[in-house]
C-alpha cells in the first residue's frame, strides 16, 4: 500500500512505505498503457546499462551473471524485458512489482529519475520540483519531533537536580556523580541500560540515548523526574526509591499503551507543521 502521493503535473504518484516511486503512475502521464510504457523503456539499451549499474553499486546480492547476460542481449532487436522478468533473472532491488488494487511498478528514487527523463524531460522537472518539496517537509516534521524529544528530556531535570543537591551525602564536594547517578537509574527504569552502556551499545548513532528515544520514552523519563525528585525531597532510601519508581515506570507504559499522552505530542507536532 502507498505511503504517500505527491502530485505531478497533475497526476497523482504513489511513494510506498520504502519510498520507493511508482512508475506506474508516472506512466500515466503519457496517456497510453503504462505496462506497455514500462515495458518500453525497460527494452531500451541504455535503461539497461543504468539498472546493471544501479544494482552493482547498490546490490551486493544481485545474481552479476545473469545481469551481463541480459546487458549483452539487449542489444538484439527481439529483446524484450518487463519489471517481474527483470527481478527474477537478477534478484534486483531497485525494481519492484506486484499486481492487485495497491499494486504496479515501483523503483527507487533514481531509477524513477531516469524513467521520467526517458519519458517526458518536463515531467521530470516537476517531479524534482515536488519530491523535494516533500523531503523537506518530511525533514522539517523530523526537526520538529526532535525539538520536541529534546525538551521532553529535559524538561523536569531542573527539579531532579535540585532534589539531588538538597540531599547530597555529608561531606560530598562534587554533585556530578550522583546526578549521573540518578540519571542512570530513571535510564535503567525506561531504556534497560545506562548511558554509558547505551554509547557502548550504539557507537555510530548521533546524540544520546534520550536524542534516539521514542516520544513513550521520552514522556516517561519526564515523569519519572518529578516522581523521583519528590521521593529524594521525602528522603526516601535508593531501594524505596527503585521500588516505587518501577511500579510508576510500568503504570505509565499502561496508560501509554493507550497513546493518550502520546497523542497530544502529536497534536503538538500537526499544529506546529500548519
Amino acid at each position: 500500500m502507498a505511503k504517500q502521493k505527491i502530485k505531478v503535473d497533475g497526476i497523482d504518484v504513489r511513494i510506498d512505505q520504502n519510498n520507493y516511486v511508482s512508475l506506474t503512475d508516472i506512466a500515466k502521464s503519457s496517456g497510453d498503457e503504462p505496462r506497455l510504457i514500462i515495458q518500453n523503456w525497460m527494452k531500451n539499451t541504455n535503461t539497461v546499462r543504468y539498472l546493471y549499474e544501479w544494482e552493482e553499486i547498490h546490490n551486493p546480492y544481485s545474481n552479476r551473471l545473469h545481469l551481463q547476460a541480459v546487458l549483452d542481449t539487449s542489444t538484439n532487436n527481439r529483446f524484450s524485458m518487463s519489471p517481474k522478468k527483470w527481478i527474477e533473472m537478477t534478484e534486483a532491488i531497485g525494481i519492484t512489482s506486484s499486481s492487485g488494487r495497491y499494486g504496479g511498478t515501483f523503483a527507487h528514487q533514481d531509477i524513477a529519475l531516469n524513467f521520467c527523463y526517458w519519458l517526458n524531460p518536463t515531467f521530470q522537472i516537476y517531479f524534482i520540483k515536488e519530491f523535494q518539496r516533500l523531503k523537506a517537509q518530511e525533514a522539517k516534521t523530523l526537526n520538529i519531533e526532535w525539538n520536541i524529544r529534546r525538551e521532553l528530556a529535559k524538561a523536569h531535570y531542573p527539579m531532579l537536580k535540585e532534589a539531588v543537591m538538597e540531599n547530597l551525602p555529608s561531606g560530598a564536594k562534587k554533585a556530578g556523580f550522583y546526578l549521573a547517578d540518578e540519571a542512570d537509574l530513571i535510564n535503567e527504569l525506561v531504556f534497560g541500560m545506562t548511558a554509558q552502556q547505551w554509547r557502548k551499545k550504539y557507537p555510530s548513532l548521533k546524540g544520546n540515548m534520550r536524542d534516539n528515544g521514542t516520544i513513550e520514552q521520552l514522556l516517561l523519563v519526564s515523569d519519572l523526574q518529578i516522581v523521583d525528585s519528590l521521593l529524594l525531597k521525602w528522603q526516601c532510601d535508593k531501594p524505596q526509591r527503585i521500588e516505587i519508581l518501577h511500579k510508576f515506570a510500568n503504570d505509565l507504559r499502561i496508560h501509554f499503551s493507550e497513546s493518550v499522552a502520546v497523542q497530544r505530542v502529536r497534536e503538538i507536532q500537526d499544529r506546529a507543521l500548519k
